[in-house]
């Protein structure tokens, strides 16, 4: 069969006078325009794929700086759990220790679309840099959640590695970065990974304030075409897939690490 014959059976098609013909043609004729105008027209494939890059690079760049402050926050409270009841208190670890408290309990206990208004339209009123705003904003609500991660797989080390470590004549900070750290790292990688999807799917609300990412990306071709629903559902499927593979990536991650520990 060639072309010739598609031809004429389309044809055909749309000179039939049944009801049900006619209106499955005109119904797959609106499909296509609008899956035209949504993703191929003006190569507007282009944009998604360049709001797919933004969204990435603003959820690595977020969780760099929510680990760098939930590793500092983790320590803090950390060493100051772990001070020896029968010593005196140290005061400038206390004071810290408090610091820490606060900025988890606001950060934890407001939302993150709140947090983000405040940062572009109080903090960084004057600056126009929406994403980077945005960026920095996640970074420092991601630091909240990534400090009780790093907190709870440090404390989760038995008590006694610390001890030991200090009556072999290492300091704090080497115990930790030798002994305590490495047992902790186990419990902490597939809790962090699961921090890094969230940041993921988090990066759309960058859009609120005016930051550009994936979803900005919709809404550009929304205002062009006036039609929402494939830039949407297109949008929707691509965070889809990425979650679906890095949570793939992470379940091999888990795998791996449980294959280490029956070693």
């Amino acid at each position: 069969m060639d072309l010739a014959y598609y031809y004429e059976l389309w044809r055909g098609m749309m000179l039939s006078k049944d009801p049900l013909v006619a209106e499955a043609v005109t119904w797959w004729q609106e499909f296509y325009v609008k899956f035209y105008q949504a993703f191929l027209e003006a190569d507007r494939w282009k944009q998604y794929l360049n709001g797919v890059g933004t969204t990435l690079t603003a959820t690595a760049l977020a969780l760099i700086l929510g680990v760098v402050l939930g590793v500092l926050v983790a320590m803090v409270r950390t060493a100051h759990d772990q001070q020896r009841p029968d010593r005196r208190k140290n005061f400038v670890l206390g004071f810290f220790n408090l610091i820490c408290k606060v900025y988890v309990t606001v950060i934890r206990g407001t939302p993150m679309m709140v947090q983000l208004l405040i940062w572009s339209s109080v903090v960084f009123i004057s600056s126009r840099s929406y994403t980077m705003i945005g960026i920095f904003g996640l970074g420092i609500n991601s630091g909240a959640y990534v400090s009780e991660i790093i907190r709870g797989g440090l404390m989760a080390v038995d008590g006694g590695q610390m001890e030991a470590g200090r009556s072999l004549g290492l300091n704090y900070i080497d115990t930790m970065r030798f002994i305590v750290i490495p047992q902790a790292i186990k419990a902490i990688l597939p809790a962090l990974g699961n921090e890094f999807i969230v940041l993921l799917k988090d990066t759309s609300l960058i859009t609120v304030i005016g930051g550009k990412e994936l979803l900005h990306a919709a809404q550009g071709i929304m205002g062009r075409t006036y039609e929402a629903m494939f830039p949407l559902l297109g949008i929707a499927s691509i965070y889809l897939v990425l979650v679906v593979i890095f949570s793939w990536l992470l379940g091999k991650l888990e795998r791996r690490l449980r294959q280490s520990d029956r070693r």
